[in-house]
């Protein structure tokens, strides 16, 4: 907070009543600095009292002359921390002896019932900090978990409210005597900082290669630095997870992790020292920049500049790259040592949660990493980088996770019973919503595999243990062999069931605000329809819970069912022979004419996805796809005016020849990407 002017701080002595109020502040008012910025403004007025935190508020009794009192609140407001978002929920003049206080003071946190929560989020390390991790006379030099009371993990640190070390994995790293002085001294800026620590104190690093561990900070940094730069695959532990590393220019080093990995396609994500090395590799426009330099610090959707030093193996046969800035001070360290571009890819079996656990990782990734550094402080809820993409000038999400996630949200109703929406079985998130509330948990991913169902089942608890709601009804989508609809069939809560298009066009009118009747478009993959059948190219008309189809593009069987999503040749023959065109340029055409004539395996759809997978075949982009979306992905590139070759997706050898290989789409399609 800044210091008050002498005009503030001047009110006339002894003519203003005493007065003195109770408050209970809500919104972003934990881990965010706010005690001790109400602790200042107090103690600069010569206000008496106490402030202290409770489950999801802050709490503050203040006696002062009534003018003193009114510059008091409004300071509250004006002056706090920008992580801050305090709204005052209850102010109440309450009548209490002059001699009741002396002195202002920041007191034990309480453990009362409110349930007026607001998780705080990670936040990246702030100015002041990295101005420290880099001053070789401060004490902190080089502290890879440097940290005040405006940065630092929060979500992924917290076992439960208020939000107190004791309440923090930071509990198992008692301060030593010059952090505890700190944490003790107004006017230190890591006064009340739940999560100080110095290298004498707190955690520390290990890095592990073969038979070889160095668990001195310092050394470990360096063996990083040496393996990176023999072009080694290194997994990082991080503040939500661990990431993969490699050198961005070093086509062995990404062709060996995409092998190990099992993602021979799938784009990988880059990390930057600063924003000027982005835009060095990237076209950044200035919304692009504001999201990477965002506290939240998000992987960003930047196109590539036509001349790059990054491997041409990150992004193959798109012209975006996925972009993120260092957010923590191991980063920084990392970043500032290697001095150039690093892949920074979630450290997982495919299709699983990311990794948290040493031990599990050095088991699970044991064929992938060379080497592992590791450190000492646990993570308690597991947080994948949030995915951005600019549309329109538009900041959009398309992954919630770290910084930005459980994100809170007020509705324009009231819920009447605490409900759960527990979401699809692809890139599942969930929701909890009770009175004018709804949460939205971060991105757990696809409910194929036992790891991720448990991390399902493990968010559905905690946040309804951290925000104390007991969900009474649970919603999920009708499709019954989705996991999320089984566990709501079996979990013992009020059951509704919800179309997967409705669902979508609900909550594009309550996105919108729309009032009345309203014809939405509803367009993706897969999700089952009301007759039975697979929608995804509907246009709908109505209002949440009064949906009506009343346009759909035609729709055509599907051979093979679920296979076509991830061999785009299936859906380029169904097009041609729904179409009554000849198609017979893969091996087993022939047969699965026959079965697709017949119906045999061949669900109905009306898919755009998969007319969209169709038409990318058809162009010679791709036929068999090695993760979702990736036709689309490759024809949407292609729309924004590549020139289509028979050679762009390396790991699938040559497409098949048709018309339109190695054309450039015409002027028209390049105009409208899709």
């Amino acid at each position: 907070m800044a210091a008050l002017t002498a005009s503030d701080a001047k009110i006339e002595a002894n003519k203003a009543p005493i007065q003195t109020i109770h408050l209970r502040l809500a919104g972003g008012v934990q881990g965010v600095g706010f005690r001790p910025h109400v602790y200042r403004i107090a103690t600069q007025l010569g206000i008496d009292g106490w402030v202290r935190n409770q489950r999801g508020e802050v709490e503050i009794l203040a006696s002062g002359q009534s003018d003193t009192i009114e510059l008091f609140l409004r300071l509250l407001i004006d002056t706090a921390p920008t992580t801050a978002s305090p709204q005052i929920i209850h102010r109440q003049t309450i009548e209490l002896p002059a001699t009741s206080f002396s002195g202002f003071s920041i007191i034990d946190s309480s453990q009362n019932e409110h349930t007026n929560i607001h998780l705080p989020l990670d936040l990246d390390c702030c100015q002041h900090c990295l101005d420290e991790l880099n001053d070789p006379h401060n004490r902190r030099y080089r502290y890879p978990f440097i940290s005040c009371t405006q940065c630092g993990p929060r979500y992924t640190a917290i076992t439960q409210l208020p939000y107190d070390r004791i309440n923090t994995n930071m509990n198992e790293f008692p301060p030593c005597a010059r952090c505890e002085k700190e944490y003790n001294d107004p006017n230190d800026r890591r006064f009340h900082a739940e999560a100080i620590a110095c290298a004498e104190c707190g955690p520390q690093l290990t890095f592990v290669e073969k038979e070889n561990q160095y668990s001195d900070n310092r050394a470990v940094l360096q063996q990083t630095h040496a393996a990176l730069l023999a072009g080694k695959i290194v997994a990082v532990k991080g503040i939500g997870g661990y990431h993969l590393l490699c050198a961005a220019d070093n086509d062995g080093a990404i062709a060996r992790l995409r092998a190990r990995k099992g993602r021979p396609d799938k784009p990988l994500a880059v990390m930057f020292s600063n924003l000027d090395a982005a835009r060095h590799e990237l076209i950044v426009d200035e919304v692009a920049a504001a999201l990477l330099c965002d506290r939240s610090h998000p992987i960003v959707l930047c196109q590539k500049r036509a001349e790059t030093s990054l491997s041409s193996l990150i992004a193959a046969g798109l012209n975006h790259i996925g972009a993120l800035l260092p957010y923590s001070p191991l980063h920084h360290l990392i970043l500032s040592d290697f001095d150039k571009p690093l892949i920074a890819t979630s450290a997982n079996i495919s299709g699983e949660p990311v990794l948290t656990e040493a031990d599990e990782a050095e088991t699970r990734l044991s064929d992938i990493a060379d080497a592992f550094l590791h450190h000492n402080r646990s993570i308690t809820h597991t947080a994948d980088d949030s995915l951005f993409q600019v549309i329109k000038q538009r900041p959009r999400p398309v992954r919630p996770g770290r910084g930005h996630a459980p994100l809170e949200l007020s509705l324009p109703f009231t819920v009447d019973r605490p409900l759960l929406a527990v979401g699809g079985q692809m890139k599942n998130i969930i929701a909890l919503a009770w009175d004018e509330r709804i949460v939205i948990s971060p991105h757990i991913g696809e409910l194929k595999s036992p790891r991720t169902a448990e991390l399902f089942k493990q968010t559905i608890e905690s946040l309804q243990s951290h925000y104390h709601v007991i969900a009474e009804d649970v919603v999920c989508d009708a499709h019954p062999n989705y996991y999320s609809h089984r566990w709501a069939n079996t979990c013992g809560l009020k059951l509704t069931q919800v179309y997967h298009h409705h669902a979508h066009a609900s909550a594009l009118g309550g996105e919108y605000n729309l009032q009345g009747n309203s014809l939405i478009f509803t367009w993706d993959g897969a999700g089952l329809g009301t007759d039975d059948t697979l929608w995804g190219g509907e246009a709908l008309l109505g209002r949440p819970g009064q949906w009506q189809r009343v346009a759909t593009l035609r729709p055509f069987l599907l051979p093979g069912g679920e296979r076509a999503a991830r061999e785009p040749w299936r859906c380029a023959a169904a097009l041609c022979w729904q179409a009554g065109e000849q198609w017979d340029v893969h091996p087993q055409a022939a047969l699965l004419y026959h079965a697709w004539q017949k119906g045999i395996n061949a669900p109905q759809t009306s898919s755009i996805g998969r007319l969209f997978d169709g038409a990318a075949s058809l162009l010679g982009l791709i036929d068999h796809a090695t993760f979702d979306g990736q036709a689309a992905m490759l024809l949407q590139a292609a729309a924004a005016g590549e020139r289509l070759a028979t050679t762009v997706n390396p790991s699938q050898g040559p497409a098949k020849k048709c018309c339109a290989t190695r054309a450039v789409l015409p002027q028209h399609a390049r105009s409208h990407p899709l």
